[in-house]
């Protein structure tokens, strides 16, 4: 079956679109500081350069907006680079603003933060290796402010204490060490734990998806088995009344060859019917009491195959089973073999003609693929394969598909669907044997 991914890339979409949010706050309050340094802290600064990143910052914000208005998922290397830009304009302006003394420097820790929180560890890491490296450049390069440096407290010190000179300059060196070190320590810890905590936290949100689809899909298939019960009860009496009738008909008109013979095949399909409700009760009544009689696996195949052709008297077929394949014992649930004839029961319905029909095995996996010649699957529906009431048959509902995909994953195994390259369908239902089926039953 195709996936469906558009929950998982929506997250980055709605992170750019907070991301966004963010940069305009910033926009707003880097905006109010160089106003404020420019007439009330009459600060001496590069005012048209700073002025000229703040700009581009904007620019950048605003291409984000319109970028978001286009239908294309936002994947994380694309929010990587977003975060990265980020960095790169914040370097930028604490390089013409006094480097690593500007106050502004600590916020380098939001695109950390958010990084660590949204995506995954590699981006992470690489973010906080560039913030780390760029912190560390502009302890060294960057334009100095006077009023933002730690000397200029030191030179109102000497002023009154000369001797200390030396000592003065030892303090503004552990000061600048201290923050880059504090700075490179938070930015550590935020990139682990914070990327751990995020990874804990979408695992269980994928756990808690994972629960309510299978409780959503339990409460569909106990809808449908109660509906499937209340009508093989129901079948019954009409089957009863059909096989007296058809008796009867067999022995009110036995000089026509013609209609004998399509009363022998109405018998043999009512035969059939009454059949399948015998075996789907004793199936049910061991499955309720928890045994399951094994089966030479070759001989549970020709079985598959002679009801299906019972059912289906006009199809045509090329069968292979079991060639080349070990001798293996099973005790398949009833619904194994129920998907199984749905499944082929869907090709006929396709082209009755030309269909080819392949079991195999080997001592981990079984495996059932089956070409036909139909119409194949229409594009429009091919997502939703696999879910109830959805059917690329005019007259079908879809349930068979429906619990063919349940009750094949309920027992590990999966069912895919190809359109051919010519024409017609190719399916295949890959199934678990021994131990591989009974490990992926139970986790």
């Amino acid at each position: 079956m195709i996936q469906d991914h558009s929950f998982s890339l929506a997250a980055p979409t709605n992170n750019l679109r907070r991301l966004m949010v963010i940069r305009g706050l910033l926009i707003c309050a880097l905006s109010i500081a160089l106003v404020s340094s420019y007439f009330a802290l009459d600060l001496v600064l590069p005012y048209s350069v700073l002025g000229l990143i703040l700009t581009g910052i904007t620019a950048i914000n605003l291409l984000t907006w319109l970028r978001l208005q286009k239908p294309w998922p936002v994947t994380e290397l694309e929010f990587f680079s977003q975060l990265l830009l980020d960095t790169l304009c914040i370097s930028l302006l604490l390089y013409f603003s006094g480097g690593a003394n500007n106050p502004f420097v600590s916020y380098y820790l939001v695109p950390l933060c958010i990084a660590a929180a949204t995506l995954s560890w590699n981006y992470a890491a690489i973010l906080t290796a560039m913030s780390v490296a760029a912190y560390t450049a502009l302890l060294i390069y960057h334009i100095p402010i006077e009023e933002l440096s730690p000397m200029s407290q030191h030179h109102e010190l000497t002023m009154v204490h000369e001797g200390h000179n030396n000592h003065g300059g030892s303090q503004w060196n552990m000061h600048t060490l201290g923050m880059w070190i504090n700075f490179m320590v938070s930015a550590l810890l935020i990139s682990y734990f914070v990327v751990q905590m995020a990874r804990n936290i979408r695992g269980q949100d994928q756990a808690l998806t994972r629960l309510r689809e299978e409780e959503m899909l339990n409460q569909q298939l106990m809808a449908v088995a109660t509906l499937a019960a209340g009508t093989a009860h129901e079948l019954g009496t009409p089957l009863s009344t059909i096989k007296t009738l058809l008796s009867e008909m067999r022995d009110d008109h036995p000089d026509n060859p013609e209609l004998q013979a399509d009363i022998e095949l109405l018998q043999s399909q009512v035969s059939q019917c009454n059949s399948t409700l015998k075996n789907l009760i004793n199936r049910a009544e061991q499955s309720q009491a928890g045994t399951q009689s094994q089966q030479d696996l070759h001989a549970y195949c020709d079985d598959i195959i002679e009801q299906w052709l019972i059912m289906r008297p006009e199809v045509e077929a090329d069968i292979q089973l079991g060639k080349d394949c070990p001798e293996k014992h099973i005790s398949f649930d009833a619904t194994i073999g129920q998907s199984m004839l749905n499944l082929l029961n869907n090709a006929a319905d396709a082209c009755p003609t030309g269909i080819a029909v392949t079991m195999a095995w080997s001592n981990k996996e079984f495996m059932l693929t089956i070409d036909d010649n139909g119409p194949g699957i229409p594009i429009e529906i091919a997502e939703q394969l696999g879910k109830p009431f959805v059917s690329t048959k005019g007259k079908g509902f879809g349930l068979g598909l429906f619990l063919s995909h349940a009750s094949i994953s309920r027992h590990g195994g999966e069912i895919k669907l190809y359109n051919r390259d010519g024409k017609g369908t190719h399916t295949e239902l890959r199934l678990p044997l021994g131990e591989e089926r009974s490990r992926n039953v139970h986790e």
